[in-house]
């Protein structure tokens, strides 16, 4: 079976759109530049298109000072790296994070699409956040993602569910960072550790899913039906929940690029 590394996506804003890669470096938190910055309320708590489905709307350029935030009806925002200075704590699920609070103007312009007071906080050091789940190997470390380094999946997975939506979805609503061609519906769910380029992932569990694939990546409407988790759990719901794409972790930080060949290990 000739499996191949498809799409590479990263999301340097937790929750804002992702950008398409032809390379990339893994490095032991997950892929490089994925998840370093969060938007969070003001108390620290991060924010996610789960109850700002609106943050589908920013999109995420580079920059060569860093990214570039556009949104309907904004001017552009230069976002860079903030310089040495005060520290915040971001709560994201049961974790306490360090994390290095961004210029009033970004927090003002956030605030001010989203329609809510929020703040921007980056994850300037290698911060041991650590992977808390049982199945992850320990030193596993993690960036602002929800839980693992890598959400991969695979392009037969969303095809097949595609066949039994009235209206298909991209891949997009999934939020993967890596998605393979070249294999079956859902077989990333059976892969145990695997070498793609230079880097070696673990899959650790299949992917529960949240309220985030109903909402529309261009638009930020939620869909009123429900799908296409409606119809992704008439036949993928598990004990843990609805289930599409696998969680990673990093055995070997290494480079990956378009078209490297996947290679399944014992």
């Amino acid at each position: 079976m000739d499996i191949r590394l498809e799409t590479i996506i990263v999301y340097p804003v937790k929750s804002l759109r992702g950008i398409l890669l032809p390379e990339v470096e893994v490095t032991p938190r997950g892929l490089a530049a994925d998840r370093l910055w969060v938007v969070t309320d003001q108390t620290g708590r991060f924010l996610s298109q789960r109850s700002h489905p609106g943050m589908a709307r920013i999109r995420v350029t580079a920059h060569p000072e860093g990214w570039l935030l556009s949104a309907p009806g904004r001017p552009d925002l230069v976002l860079t790296p903030p310089e040495e200075g005060p520290r915040v704590e971001v709560s994201i699920w049961k974790d306490q994070v360090g994390a290095a609070p961004a210029p009033d103007q970004a927090t003002a312009w956030l605030s001010s699409f989203l329609g809510a007071p929020c703040q921007l906080a980056f994850m300037d050091r290698p911060t041991a956040r650590p992977v808390l789940d049982k199945l992850s190997p320990e030193g596993q470390v993690v960036s602002f993602a929800d839980a693992f380094p890598v959400l991969a999946t695979s392009q037969a997975s969303l095809d097949l569910l595609n066949t039994k939506l009235e209206q298909s979805v991209s891949m997009d609503r999934f939020r993967a960072n890596l998605v393979f061609s070249g294999c079956g519906p859902h077989a990333e769910d059976d892969w145990g550790k695997f070498r793609v380029g230079n880097a070696v992932f673990r899959a650790v569990k299949p992917c529960s899913r949240c309220s985030i694939p109903t909402v529309d990546q261009e638009t930020g409407e939620i869909s009123r039906n429900g799908e296409p988790l409606r119809t992704l759990a008439t036949y993928r719901s598990q004990p843990g929940g609805i289930m599409f794409g696998v969680n990673l972790v990093i055995e070997k930080p290494g480079l990956v690029q378009l078209g490297d060949k996947v290679g399944l290990m014992a």
